[in-house]
């Protein structure tokens, strides 16, 4: 765990939030964490509620943080502790830390546009999102472990996105949009491994579409 922490500060760190945000929603609800009313009160997303009251807009960071019970956190820890470290190794500590809650705001604006009535919450839509990136580092890299790896997420998302359409319970369009977050911020944010990845255009073309895409989503939800 100390080397973990040494090599990997960012993904440690929210671990470490994600666990007390979790924590402090069972003691504080007593075996009721789980409900709407705990969840929202917590930062979940509820877009009818962002669309009511503007000054709200900060839930589209904060469900990044907020599981809804043991299964949903314990899963989500896991595969950050995992895929966040690698991805931190790629990244660097302050690029992973903006693909991971830039990916997470992405998913939060789809949930906030497509899905205004449902309390939605989870690091899936960032999770989501480090994944596609690191396929697209993959895929366009000439690193053969990365390739590899890439094409793994790409089945793991596949398989994810599918299981979603048979669980409504889940939000899908939540990773949906982290995995359109991830996309764009894999362009925009240059990596450790390659630098050169793409060109100065291409980044400027993928930062703009995030920024373009997500404020009108905003604006149209709002």
């Amino acid at each position: 765990m100390r080397d973990a922490l040494r090599k990997s500060p960012v993904t440690m760190i929210l671990l470490a939030m994600t666990t007390l945000v979790f924590l402090a929603m069972q003691v504080l609800y007593l075996g009721n964490a789980s409900t709407g009313t705990a969840v929202f009160n917590f930062g979940g997303m509820y877009g009818a509620y962002v669309a009511y009251d503007p000054s709200q807009l900060w839930r589209l960071v904060t469900p990044i943080f907020v599981h809804i019970g043991w299964q949903h956190f314990i899963f989500n820890a896991l595969t950050l502790y995992f895929v966040g470290q690698l991805a931190e190794q790629i990244w660097g500590h302050h690029k992973f830390l903006a693909l991971y809650v830039l990916s997470g705001i992405a998913g939060n604006v789809f949930t906030l546009f497509f899905t205004p009535n449902v309390i939605a919450a989870g690091a899936s839509t960032s999770l989501f999102g480090v994944f596609a990136a690191t396929m697209v580092v993959g895929y366009f890299g000439k690193d053969p472990f990365l390739k590899e790896v890439g094409r793994n997420y790409q089945i793991l998302i596949a398989i994810n996105l599918l299981f979603n359409l048979f669980s409504p319970s889940i939000g899908i369009v939540g990773h949906i949009g982290g995995i359109v977050g991830g996309l764009l911020c894999a362009v925009f944010l240059p990596t450790q491994v390659d630098e050169k990845l793409f060109q100065p255009w291409q980044r400027w073309l993928a930062l703009a579409a995030y920024i373009i895409l997500n404020v009108l989503l905003v604006f149209l939800a709002l």
